[in-house]
């Protein structure tokens, strides 16, 4: 990526970002050399995995003696060891074919999780079907039991560490794919950004290309426009581009076709198509076929599968034990509160949640009961609350309030929204309906998650920054959702929150 303003002509672009065919040889060889490399430390890790498995598998149902297992087995060990090195090259054989050897199917996260699982399983019927067919070939059926269990776990945790690995090399600049950005319209600048920055995702962006040629020599996101359609195979050949990323809504039909009519025959390079309404959509998508017909079909939330139950055990768990420890002290806090002003305890805000569904919001009351009629006469105060729903210096604001604010104590017991299933301990801040339209045409993307206590807004400014900045920032949050992005922020929250910088 060159690093160049938005709007910067392409001077000596060619000196910049041309390769020479002797390099981009090169290139193109270490890529392989990489590539076959993984396939090896795989197949590798996987037969000792497996190995593993079978022979703790064998301690467990013939050493242990444990209860569950009903007849006492004397185990031939010499026998189980024979049966071992004949499954162990059938099930690697398996997993080719299961594709588990397959790139397009490496470091696929659940995906590549559900072909171990199937691969496994389908290993472990041979074995059952073999002692069908033969049946003087005795197995322990605790045995397999156990080994398909633990084949499943070992070699699923072994690929969890070899994409943990190969993230780690991506940053420094291996197992790259180069790719090429075709659009340059709104959708395709999103997607150029989001691929940009998204250092594990495999592809080294060297530009866009602009199907109307009206801003070739131009820089988007800090990558160059390097032409129209018709120089695509020249650059194809000059970078060594294996990935070609279409934004569909910046092409028309004639232009779509042409290109798979071009490059769908090509084993060298691969097309991938954009649902082409990336730059304001955050669900997720499918394709199924009706009638013969594949529709893509877009999903009502943004989480779905093992991510919601990742999503939930965090929140629950978080939640409940952050108010079994903190009952005493909130229960304090709420004596203070009402000790400080006249008022209720609590102070329940109107909010949209998950799908616009609205809910109240629980906090610790920190403004005077009569707090609007403390903004009478204050038009510029009014004017400043309108524009950024916030005030620096609020005169509704009580003396306790301003503490649990700079402290985020006040929103101790929104702890029970996250019980109720209204709120996440992390996700966007949370918007009134007032709010809503503020957000634009990306409000559809925020109701698509349920708001949070905590996240990213709040680790990158709080109230210090601009609305837009938030708006921003809950739309990348959304995007780009993990659990380890999470968890991320939780760890940035305690200092955070410690300094009480843009609390108020």
């Amino acid at each position: 990526m060159v690093p160049v303003t938005d709007g910067a002509p392409l001077a000596g672009a060619a000196d910049l970002v041309a390769r020479s065919r002797r390099e981009r040889r090169t290139v193109a060889t270490a890529l392989r050399t990489q590539r076959r490399a993984l396939r090896i430390v795989l197949v590798s890790a996987d037969a000792l995995l497996l190995s593993l498995a079978f022979a703790t598998a064998f301690v467990v149902r013939f050493r242990l003696g444990l209860a569950v297992f009903q007849f006492e087995v004397q185990g031939n060990e010499a026998f189980y060891q024979q049966v071992v090195y004949a499954l162990i090259p059938l099930w690697l054989v398996i997993f080719a074919v299961a594709g588990l050897y397959d790139g397009h199917n490496l470091l696929g996260g659940t995906r590549e999780y559900a072909l171990v699982f199937h691969a496994v399983s389908a290993g472990m019927l041979v074995v059952i079907l073999a002692t069908f067919l033969r049946p003087d070939l005795v197995i322990a059926r605790g045995w397999v039991l156990v080994s398909w269990v633990l084949a499943f776990l070992f070699v699923a945790a072994g690929r969890f560490f070899a994409r943990r690995a190969v993230y780690l090399l991506r940053r420094r600049g291996w197992f790259l794919s180069r790719a090429l950005v075709i659009g340059a319209n709104d959708e395709a600048r999103a997607m150029g950004e989001q691929l940009a920055s998204w250092h594990t995702s495999g592809l080294e962006l060297v530009g866009f290309v602009d199907p109307r040629g009206a801003s070739a020599g131009r820089v988007v996101r800090g990558l160059f426009v390097l032409g129209d359609l018709e120089a695509v195979d020249g650059l194809v050949a000059r970078f060594g581009v294996e990935e070609l990323i279409i934004a569909t809504s910046a092409l028309s039909r004639d232009e779509l076709v042409d290109l798979f009519r071009r490059y769908t025959p090509r084993q060298d390079v691969q097309l991938r198509l954009s649902s082409g309404l990336f730059e304001v959509m955050t669900t997720g998508l499918a394709i199924k076929e009706l009638a013969y017909v594949p529709l893509i079909n877009v999903q009502p939330v943004r989480l779905t599968g093992i991510d919601t139950v990742l999503k939930a055990s965090l929140d629950y768990g978080l939640a409940l034990g952050l108010l079994a420890l903190g009952a005493p002290m909130l229960l304090l806090l709420a004596a203070i509160v009402r000790l400080d002003s006249p008022g209720p305890v609590l102070h329940r805000r109107r909010v949209l949640g998950l799908g616009g569904r609205p809910f109240d919001a629980y906090k610790l009351r920190t403004m005077h009961a009569d707090g609007q009629a403390r903004l009478v006469g204050r038009d510029d105060l009014r004017r400043e609350l309108a524009d950024s729903h916030k005030l620096r210096d609020d005169p509704r604001v009580t003396r306790v309030g301003r503490i649990l604010r700079k402290a985020s104590l006040d929103e101790l017991p929104q702890l029970v929204n996250v019980l109720r299933g209204e709120m996440s301990v992390v996700g966007p801040r949370m918007i009134s309906p007032e709010e809503h339209s503020r957000y634009g045409r990306w409000d559809m993307n925020l109701l698509t998650v349920k708001p949070g206590i905590t996240g990213l807004w709040q680790v990158s400014g709080r109230s210090d920054i601009s609305y837009e900045e938030r708006v921003r920032l809950d739309m990348n949050y959304i995007r780009n959702w993990t659990i380890w992005l999470d968890l991320q922020i939780l760890l940035q929250t305690i200092p955070v929150v410690i300094r009480g910088r843009g609390a108020y």
